[in-house]
């Protein structure tokens, strides 16, 4: 027994784990005790039986016990972890996991020293009692992960002679092909799709560039890959109803649609993890003619062999002077400084919005530049003028003391949060040590690491933001009176230079109805705002050398 005060199954908040694998609902069973359903049953009955109370439950429907990296699982940990439960209830050790190692760790460290007791009900294993049952445990485990290893190399040689034989079995097809529904393994054109994937290799022979392919895709409205398949987004797709670069790449690039069968280009590590690793070349599986082309091979290769279009290289310039000041107010992009050689004048525009106008990812700011820096000069010299004008020396010298007050407070914060840090760090460090030391497996660290790590990634971002909040506060000490002196020295100079621009304005942001917007540096001066005007006369007085 853990405490006495657990005599009672009063006591217990129990907790009952369900998994259920993609193998296992696929088979036939005579009392279909492994379906969800089944699981549930058995489990609140014996809670009913014993006098437990039922808390919650725990559901991995279509998970591998061969890792641990489940939902339901987790949240089981989690509930540990915040004492909502101290007892774990499965209907069989396979249950819990089918990796000895993980499964042994469970049982033998982490549920003891989380003072939780653990019941599988087919072993009559119960971590509370000391009886012959519970010593057969280990075996059983290591039996279940033997059978996990069986199975899964049969599987994999099953795989392996099918694609041998030219037969999918990829999940997808690729766009452009469907499963035959007379034979799983073999691929038909997708009369959907495949006039896409024919239209998209016809227009690259023809010298339509990528760029343009997809401009034409996009304003069609033609699905996309990832939208026709419903397939999740990765990170760095952010809109799978459009056409990308990418996406015409790939299919340009695939060499299924010549009808060979293309396989075995990644492969699980082992049968414990998901990770895939890619295989060389040289262990592809290719099977020639498995299926109807979509372009022939002569016509693939040309593709393949077509030279990449030559990208022009830019000529150094100089910077013009409000160049990489100004934002676009509605993206928060760069308003890009432009020359344009067949009208001999400068222009602005968002950076976002030029990249791809027919799409409208952002408003257009299009305007001569040459009229924007000769108003943004007149206002910025009126402000300094009347900022030097009411120059408060006092006002100064307070603005330097109260930052010195603020740094006082901010290092107490910094000293609190750092002793949390070095506290996550060595709880870290003990996890580690327990993965090296072999009483953890990968999957095991993982989970134990995961909630401190992204509590010390928290840490450690706080500690950067006061850190730079320090340096912050140093150089405004340090720079305020100098401030004045650059103002000074923009006012009284012919030649304004962009580094005095820089060192006196923080930015400058332009909306799409051309309102302006001057942000100067330490908040010492109050932000400027004007409308910028088109002036009557010719568009640009000054040419392509600006004044």
């Amino acid at each position: 027994m853990y405490n006495s005060l657990l005599d009672s199954p009063a006591n217990y908040n129990a907790g009952i784990y369900i998994r259920l694998s993609q193998e296992d609902k696929n088979k036939k069973y005579e009392s279909d005790s492994e379906s969800v359903m089944n699981q549930r049953q058995i489990l609140l009955n014996y809670i009913n039986s014993n006098g437990f109370k039922y808390v919650a439950e725990y559901v991995d429907d279509g998970y591998s016990g061969t890792n641990f990296d489940r939902p339901g699982f987790k949240k089981m940990i989690e509930d540990i972890n915040d004492k909502k439960i101290n007892l774990v209830i499965v209907k069989d050790l396979s249950r819990l996991g089918r990796d000895h190692v993980n499964t042994g760790y469970y049982m033998e460290r982490f549920f003891p020293e989380n003072r939780v007791r653990f019941i599988s009900i087919m072993e009559s294993y119960d971590s509370a009692r000391n009886q012959a049952s519970n010593d057969s445990s280990t075996f059983i485990v290591a039996c279940n992960d033997y059978y996990s290893k069986q199975n899964s190399n049969k599987i994999r040689d099953v795989l392996h002679s099918k694609k041998s034989n030219g037969k999918f079995i990829g999940s997808l097809p690729s766009y452009g092909y469907m499963r035959d529904p007379e034979d799983k393994g073999h691929l038909i054109p997708n009369p959907e799709t495949a006039p896409t994937v024919k239209k998209i290799f016809q227009w690259y022979v023809d010298g339509v560039g990528i760029s343009e392919i997809v401009t034409r895709l996009n304003d069609a409205n033609v699905p996309t890959p990832s939208g026709y398949k419903d397939t999740k987004l990765s990170i760095r797709l952010q809109n799978k109803d459009e056409w990308t670069i990418s996406s015409v790449r790939k299919i340009l690039k695939n060499r299924i649609y010549t009808g060979d069968m293309v396989q075995n280009v990644q492969t699980k590590i082992n049968y414990k993890t998901k990770k895939k690793i890619t295989l060389d070349k040289s262990l592809w599986i290719i099977v020639e003619d498995t299926h109807e082309a979509l372009v022939d091979k002569e016509t693939f290769q040309s593709v393949q062999d077509k030279p990449p279009k030559i990208t022009r290289t830019k000529t150094p310039r100089e910077k013009r002077l409000f160049e990489n000041l100004i934002f676009c107010k509605e993206c928060g992009n760069f308003l890009t400084v432009a020359y344009r050689r067949n009208h001999d004048y400068w222009s602005v525009n968002c950076n976002r919005y030029a990249r791809d106008p027919k799409r409208r990812r952002c408003e257009p700011h299009f305007f001569p530049y040459n009229y924007l820096e000769e108003q943004l000069l007149k206002q910025v010299t009126k402000t300094l003028k009347q900022y030097i004008k009411e120059l408060d020396i006092e006002y100064v010298n307070n603005k330097v003391g109260s930052l010195i007050n603020t740094r006082n407070n901010v290092e107490l914060d910094y000293q609190e949060l750092c002793r949390e840090k070095e506290r996550l760090t060595r709880r870290l460090k003990q996890v580690y040590d327990d993965k090296l030391d072999g009483l953890l497996t990968s999957d095991s660290y993982k989970l134990m690491s995961a909630p401190i790590e992204k509590n010390l990634s928290k840490i450690k971002k706080e500690i950067t933001k006061i850190e730079n909040s320090k340096n912050q506060i140093k150089s405004q000490k340090n720079k305020i009176p100098d401030y004045t002196d650059k103002i000074r020295e923009l006012l009284n100079t012919n030649n304004i230079s962009r580094d005095l621009l820089f060192a006196i304005i923080d930015k400058i942001e332009i909306d799409q109805y051309r309102n302006v917007e001057i942000k100067y540096k330490f908040n010492l001066i109050k932000k400027d705002v004007f409308k910028y005007k088109d002036p009557e006369g010719p568009r640009n007085p000054y040419g392509s050398r600006g004044k």
